[in-house]
Formats: C-alpha cells, sequence, structure tokens
C-alpha cells in the first residue's frame, strides 16, 4: 500500500484505468467476435472495425494486432461475398 500521496493518486489512477480498459477490451472482443460470425451483416463488421481502429489508436492493443483482426474480418467477409 503505497505511503506517498502521489504514489496513492497514482494507483488510483491506474485502477481507474484498468477497469475502463477492461470494459473496453470486453466491447471489443464482443465486437469481434459478433464480426467474424458465419452470419456477421455489413453493420457489425464496420462497428468491429471502427473499435478496433479506436483501440489501437488509444494504446489499448498494438496497431499490428488491429490490423491483422481487420484484415482477418475482410478476408471473411470477401470469402462470404465469393460464395
Amino acid at each position: 500500500m503505497p505511503n506517498i500521496k502521489s504514489a496513492k493518486k497514482d494507483l488510483r489512477k491506474s485502477r481507474a484505468a484498468a477497469v475502463r480498459n477492461r470494459a473496453q477490451r470486453s466491447a471489443l472482443r464482443t465486437a469481434v467476435k459478433k464480426a467474424k460470425a458465419a452470419a456477421a451483416a455489413a453493420d457489425d463488421r464496420l462497428t468491429a472495425v471502427s473499435l478496433l481502429d479506436r483501440a489501437a489508436r488509444k494504446g489499448l492493443i498494438h496497431k499490428n494486432a488491429a490490423a491483422r483482426q481487420k484484415s482477418k474480418i475482410a478476408k471473411q467477409a470477401n470469402k462470404a461475398a465469393a460464395a
């Protein structure tokens, strides 16, 4: 447990950020799962891509991880459209 005032504030900030990040990561994972579903609507894919871009911009996930997941979603959408 921190004793110094700034350390106490830092602990409060990091706990708040952890809660915020957990909620955002959960929403992101849900959106990506919906987008990767077999019968995903275009709206679901757009939402997932938007959330991935925002998460990468905010530092929640790495930009290459976001690009990789967006690529998988697009590849699956193209495959479904061709079939």
